[in-house]
């Protein structure tokens, strides 16, 4: 007799608080506390943890910062193969909906590399791309909406971005306080750690499979 193995963390949907915080856009990005600390349940099942991933909110967006160590080569990234490069990828539904298996309008998918961009391939890069399968597309953005800077470190990188609120359909915190959110950082000497569930699920296609981040101060973790 056969066993079908299902993974831990697909028998939960978790519920993440995403902190307010007064960050602005400098020059040297934004600054995170330590309260705006992602968890990995990914853990779990057996995923090595590398990044560190912070997220915080406020009224004109979202801010994020992911830190890669343990690193022995430079990331690989290209613009023109941004499925391929190293770096995070976000999945963002402003609208919190778990119910449908494939994208609607407010659903989103956000590419931020530490390298890969402009003529030498040296600056970093951050796109909205499109989601698989999705029924609807939310609106475009203008080129150089999106934020992001890149350090590079000795064993890593770490990736400051920001997303402002005008480029999220449906974007209304004061409306709407849940959102649907994935996060994935991809690496090729690394692995891939991602928020919850493995590559074995669509992930990057679904919005069951993502978790919840509340807009909110609270810092607790739920799952049910």
């Amino acid at each position: 007799m056969s066993e079908t193995l299902l993974s831990p963390t697909f028998l939960f949907r978790f519920s993440i608080p995403c902190v307010r915080n007064d960050f602005t856009w400098t020059k040297q990005g934004i600054e995170l506390p330590d309260s705006a600390t992602l968890p990995s349940f990914a853990e779990m099942e057996g995923q090595k943890i590398f990044a560190e991933v912070r997220a915080a909110w406020n009224e004109n967006g979202l801010g994020i910062i992911a830190r890669v160590a343990g690193k022995k080569q430079t990331p690989w990234c290209r613009s023109t193969r941004i499925d391929e490069s190293d770096g995070l990828q976000l999945w963002i539904d402003t609208r919190d909906t778990h119910n449908i298996h494939r994208a609607s309008r407010f659903c989103h998918r956000f590419a931020f590399l530490p390298a890969g961009g402009g003529r030498k391939m040296n600056e970093p890069v951050a796109e909205l791309l499109s989601i698989n399968r999705a029924r609807d597309l939310p609106k475009p953005i203008t080129p150089g909406a999106l934020k992001i800077m890149s350090e590079q470190r000795i064993d890593g990188y770490v990736l400051k971005a920001f997303i402002p609120a005008r480029t999220l359909t449906g974007f209304d915190p004061t409306e709407h306080r849940r959102m649907g959110f994935f996060y994935a950082v991809v690496d090729r000497e690394l692995g891939t750690q991602t928020l919850s569930v493995g590559s074995e699920f669509p992930f990057d296609e679904d919005p069951s499979l993502w978790g919840t981040l509340e807009l909110t101060d609270a810092a607790s973790v739920n799952a049910d």
